[in-house]
């Protein structure tokens, strides 16, 4: 039986900037040590609420297929990033931690999660991470 999808969120500027070498690594990497991502749609749009609502651009929804993975990953305790909410702890008492960068035969698809105006909704649709990193706006 495989893993169930596990997602990551950030905005669409760091997904960009974060995908080299056939993997992504988000920018808080080398300061937490893992990548934080999300299980669930309830738990995913709580999270954004926490952390993105004030975010200007598109944030992105990245998801993983943790069969596929190369890097250690593992459900754990929450680990919330300081000046967060809190409302998605109530959702989830563990959330998967990536301990490496996301493999890009890993990402099954990414998708908009949010417009950039502070409101949230599960994607629409996925792309594959190619298609997204050849459009040149979000």
């Amino acid at each position: 039986m495989s893993a169930p999808r596990i997602y990551h969120m950030a905005p669409s500027s760091e997904i960009r900037s974060g995908v080299r070498d056939g993997a992504y690594t988000p920018a808080r990497f080398a300061e937490d040590g893992f990548i934080h991502c999300a299980a669930g749609r309830e738990t995913v749009i709580a999270v954004a609420y926490d952390y993105y609502a004030t975010v200007a651009e598109p944030v992105m929804l990245l998801e993983i297929e943790p069969d596929r993975l190369h890097a250690t990953w593992r459900f754990e305790p929450a680990a919330p990033i300081e000046s967060g909410g809190t409302a998605h702890l109530e959702t989830a008492e563990e959330f998967p931690h990536i301990y490496g960068a996301v493999n890009r035969e890993a990402i099954s698809g990414i998708g908009i999660l949010g417009p950039g105006d502070g409101s949230f909704r599960w994607p629409t649709g996925f792309v594959e991470i190619e298609e997204f990193l050849r459009s040149r706006s979000d």
